[in-house]
């Protein structure tokens, strides 16, 4: 027992892997063939457990070299007890630490349930700082090559402030659509829209799994898009398990993941 809990608390929790994950989308730009997007989630930081993740993943990351990286939000934890404001104080110095890793075309984050539900401007400011981009119902072109695709960002599905149809309004019909949501399950919803891959965390992948039985942490919104690639209708969803934890710092096949997402352009059939 001695050696399971010093595995689930001090070993796996803060050895983060590397996933890679190629998609093809319909959309795709064939200009755009091959780009690659680190996706990163969950970091809950604080400076005892979650940060010892997050350092290792950033020189992971940088050597991956990815061309964009989306962070899908949970960068502080909502207390226990006391002001959940204080709470959002742990996003600058989780903000210090992402803004050294590197990408051509940038970070790009969205804002989780912790983060809203303690001091979201705070958040967002910290991020601001670092140089990292927060989508909020928003849509940006991202070009290359003459070729582009849209980022897009919904505000956190459970703080009730998401709109899908403010944040699409703008995009060209026959463009491809990339958006940063933090609940998965969100994707039944958004399945019904012209978007072609969506982007999540939130789930901690259950955090402790114990094979054969269902994880028995999840949260609301991720119990049914858990940890992977998922097909809904034309839309593609991947589900990061997160880097950091939450309640508790322990992970039990579960461990915190940077996904390397390659993204290409279907073949028609």
């Amino acid at each position: 027992m001695a050696a399971v809990a010093a595995d689930t608390t001090l070993l796996e929790p803060n050895r983060p892997r590397i996933v890679r994950q190629e998609i093809a989308l319909r959309r795709w730009p064939s200009r755009l063939e091959g780009f690659t997007i680190a996706l990163l989630s969950d970091f809950h930081y604080d400076p005892y457990f979650s940060v010892h993740p997050l350092r290792s993943a950033i020189a992971m990351v940088n050597g991956l070299r990815p061309d964009l990286i989306a962070l899908t939000g949970d960068f502080v934890s909502m207390p226990w007890s006391g002001d959940p404001a204080d709470a959002a104080s742990a996003a600058e110095p989780c903000a210090e630490l992402l803004r050294q890793m590197r990408a051509p075309h940038g970070l790009w984050a969205v804002l989780g349930n912790h983060d809203v539900f303690t001091d979201p401007d705070r958040v967002s400011t910290s991020l601001h700082s670092a140089g990292i981009q927060v989508l909020s119902n928003q849509s940006v072109p991202i070009d290359r090559d003459g070729a582009r695709f849209w980022l897009s960002g919904v505000d956190d599905v459970l703080g009730g402030t998401a709109d899908l149809d403010a944040t699409l309004h703008d995009l060209p019909a026959d463009e491809a659509a990339v958006l940063l949501a933090h609940e998965p399950d969100y994707a039944d919803t958004v399945a019904r829209y012209s978007v072609d891959l969506q982007l999540s965390g939130h789930s901690h992948g259950g955090q402790v799994r114990v094979p054969f039985v269902r994880p028995l942490f999840l949260p609301e919104l991720a119990r049914k898009y858990v940890w992977g690639l998922y097909q809904i209708g034309g839309l593609a969803l991947y589900t990061n398990p997160g880097l950091g934890t939450v309640n508790l710092p322990v992970r039990m096949n579960c461990p915190p993941e940077i996904t390397l997402l390659t993204l290409r352009r279907s073949v028609a059939r």
